[in-house]
């Protein structure tokens, strides 16, 4: 049976300031959790798991050297972020830092500018892994990568693909970039465009790209839509993965 204090030292995780404080996130659900103990259990500080978890994951977890606590249904609720909760709850250590390099002469990659929104964010290191992009760029002021809803929504990818938070203009002075994409309305059609290896910026979901990012975009692309609706501008997640698309095609098939 958890404790208060044990519920509210996990409650207190839901927040980025505790968390870069112990350096801990949350991962929840069977699928997930069962990804990270199979693929990179070495991150794993403790499980929280009910009976039925317990039951059908006792081999896996008897070979690893991880403190199990089992919990109720109930427990489990109140120290999840989720509406309903599956079955099982991991604490998990923050990643070593990584270096900024990567090839962006070989590569295309995204760089997320002010992405707030962590449904969007998480699905973009998903569909990142989906195409192979191994890195991927944000703005310090964007979505947290430990995020319980940024994990939930990468579906496993935040194990695979890096996540650095850096300025632009830094990134640019650390690396010679010959070219940098900016999704924007008014940019040349993705689709007539002779597209290479570079950096796709993706702006934030109100407002699009920063004034001062954009002034370090030396290629603009669009998405074409049809002239006659009434939809100003896309998901910033679902412009992403058609820039992806578009780019994976002419780069790599």
């Amino acid at each position: 049976m958890l404790s208060k204090n044990q519920i509210k030292e996990i409650q207190s995780l839901h927040l980025k300031k505790q968390r870069d404080d112990q350096k801990l996130f949350i991962v929840e659900g069977v699928k997930s959790v069962v990804e990270v103990l199979t693929h990179k259990a070495e991150i794993v500080s403790k499980i929280y798991a009910t009976k039925d978890f317990l039951a059908n994951n006792n081999q896996q977890l008897s070979k690893l050297k991880i403190a199990v606590v089992e919990i109720s249904d109930d427990e489990l609720q109140k120290i999840s972020m989720q509406n309903n909760p599956n079955q099982v709850l991991a604490l998990c250590n923050y990643f070593n830092e990584i270096n900024n390099l990567f090839d962006l002469k070989k590569e295309f990659t995204f760089y997320l500018d002010d992405i707030r929104d962590p449904g969007n964010f998480g699905t973009i290191v998903r569909l990142a892994d989906w195409y192979g992009v191994k890195t991927v760029y944000c703005s310090p002021a964007s979505c947290d990568l430990y995020n319980p809803k940024v994990i939930q929504a990468t579906m496993g990818a935040f194990m695979r693909v890096n996540v650095i938070y850096i300025k632009l203009a830094e990134l640019l002075s650390e690396q010679k970039i010959n070219n940098v994409y900016g999704a924007v309305l008014n940019g040349e059609n993705i689709y007539k465009s002779k597209l290479t290896t570079g950096l796709i910026i993706i702006g934030n979901e109100a407002n699009g790209i920063s004034n001062e990012n954009l002034k370090l975009v030396t290629k603009p692309i669009t998405i074409p839509s049809h002239q006659t609706n009434g939809t100003e501008s896309l998901n910033a997640a679902m412009a992403a993965a058609i820039i992806a698309s578009e780019f994976y095609r002419q780069l790599k098939i």
